[in-house]
């Protein structure tokens, strides 16, 4: 799976589309806890988290996550759109709680 699939799973939607769309995606993370995340996230992941804010971008730059997942309606402001877009950093929304859009990543991982 790469990260342009998941704009075509049920409930999630692209906010910003990224310079990596066509980007393999390792796994699924699941973490709101920046710290946390930062150590942990796995390279290449679809990271799935509420945290919509600055420090998600770069945690996600530095863990080097293929995507964001923002999970149960968080929505980014217009600050950290702008820096999503100049990272090219791909971010996805939906409405579903982390663990149920983690598990529809991750169905769609595994096939």
């Amino acid at each position: 799976m790469i990260v342009k699939d998941i704009a075509s799973l049920e409930g999630i939607t692209t906010v910003i589309e990224g310079d990596a769309m066509d980007r393999e995606i390792s796994e699924v993370y699941c973490c709101d806890l920046l710290s946390v995340a930062m150590g942990g996230a796995p390279e290449g992941s679809c990271w799935c988290t509420v945290m919509a804010n600055m420090n998600t971008l770069a945690v996600a730059a530095l863990a080097d996550c293929a995507c964001i997942v923002l999970c149960c309606n968080a929505k980014c402001d217009d600050n950290m759109l702008m820096k999503a877009k100049n990272e090219g950093i791909t971010v996805f929304s939906t409405e579903l709680p982390v663990f149920k859009a983690a598990l529809e990543v991750h169905r769609a991982i595994e096939g």
